[in-house]
């Protein structure tokens, strides 16, 4: 099943996702309720939506399928890592830390946007980017869970692009902290939740999902990946999630983007050059996974603000004058 939020004529609705169009849920019910209720409850509350009357999908504005509590972004695809380590940090290969477990970043559930709205490009960047990812949702609350109590988590999976300022980014993983401005002024999410049984089929003999991950950029493709390239599954990422700690229901977490193409960035570390060059207002950006559905966000001009001042030199006065 598909779960959607969306506004029209300035209200905001959920509900479920059919060939017909979008099925409302009852009156203040959101896709964060369901997915607190449970997935059995979740499917119940579902079909009993299927049996009202669609709304056209076309005569709506989608948003993000869930108000996340918390997104966690992981960095799961090895082939990612080599090219865009060379990218920002200028040194090529993988960190052996890297395979010694999943490393992921908590990154800003207010800049959430919705699967077709427009996003600009942050304050001061000249190096704007995509990157194509699936994030799953956690559905039930948990600590230190079993990678095998956590597939019991799972609730469902929807498209996440993680847009990202390289320029900003460079500069804030020199700090080794990080990454922060270059990351949190835009993550698409949708077009909507979907939930775990329905990909279910797709799960290879390793445990992997097996989807097709696509993305193009003016309508030329530049990336192609299967999502069971993943360094781990799912399930793994929300038991390292839940270690020594919990999470709860609604929570997003990304896969990390895919290899083959999956950001600008991963190729610039390969070519040693800008090509494809960074986005500009304008650019259209669109994501497909197999079994999800289809994200397309136009690029526009973001605000215009002063540069950020310098520190200051570091004071030696170690007493307050008197």
């Amino acid at each position: 099943m598909r779960f959607a939020t969306w506004e029209a004529g300035g209200a905001v609705s959920a509900g479920v996702v059919s060939d017909a169009g979008l099925h409302p849920l009852p009156e203040g019910t959101t896709v964060l309720d369901l997915v607190r209720a449970g997935l059995p409850a979740a499917l119940a509350a579902g079909e009993e939506a299927l049996r009202g009357p669609a709304v056209p999908l076309d005569a709506v504005r989608l948003l993000p399928p869930l108000e996340a509590p918390t997104v966690r972004d992981f960095v799961a695809f090895e082939e990612h890592v080599e090219g865009v380590r060379k990218a920002i940090d200028g040194v090529a290969g993988v960190v052996a830390e890297w395979y010694q477990a999943p490393t992921f970043y908590f990154t800003n559930p207010y800049a959430l946007v919705g699967a077709h709205d427009d996003v600009a490009v942050p304050p001061g960047s000249q190096r704007f980017d995509f990157e194509l990812e699936v994030a799953v949702v956690v559905g039930r609350d948990g600590a230190s869970l079993t990678p095998e109590q956590a597939r019991e988590h799972v609730f469902g999976y929807t498209v996440l692009n993680d847009w990202s300022a390289r320029d900003l980014q460079a500069r804030e993983m020199r700090v080794n902290l990080g990454p922060a401005k270059g990351k949190d002024s835009a993550t698409t999410l949708g077009p909507w939740l979907v939930t775990a049984d329905e990909l279910e089929p797709h799960r290879d003999d390793e445990g992997f999902l097996a989807l097709d991950m696509r993305v193009s950029v003016n309508g030329t493709e530049v990336g192609q990946d299967l999502l069971s390239n993943m360094g781990w599954p799912f399930e793994e990422l929300i038991s390292y999630a839940s270690r020594g700690t919990q999470v709860r229901a609604g929570d997003v977490l990304g896969s990390g983007t895919c290899g083959n193409g999956g950001c600008l960035a991963e190729l610039w570390g390969r070519r040693g050059e800008a090509a494809p060059p960074p986005l500009q207002p304008g650019d259209v950006v669109e994501m497909t996974v197999e079994g999800i559905g289809t994200v397309r966000n136009r690029v526009v001009a973001g605000v215009d603000l002063p540069p950020v001042r310098a520190a200051r030199p570091r004071p030696r006065t170690r007493t307050r004058p008197t």
